[in-house]
């Protein structure tokens, strides 16, 4: 019994996410013709703004992984 209950969650689980959707993604400047002063899709923020903060975050997160991986030795 219990292994059949576990195969049904695991179906459950696995076929979820295939009966559940999200609304559509809206269409590219709003549906109009490039050009036309509406913003982008992905909005209009500039992409290095992201990569600089992710990368001073990793920059980080490896110098203290290094200090302490040296103060245990």
């Amino acid at each position: 019994m219990k292994t059949a209950i576990k195969t049904l969650v695991i179906t459950a689980l696995i076929s979820f996410p295939l009966t559940i959707l999200a609304q559509n993604p809206p269409h590219p400047n709003g549906g109009n013709a490039p050009g036309s002063g509406n913003t982008p899709v992905g909005g209009g923020s500039p992409l290095g703004g992201g990569l600089v903060v992710l990368m001073t975050l990793a920059a980080g997160y490896a110098t203290r992984k290094v200090f302490f991986m040296r103060k245990e030795k």
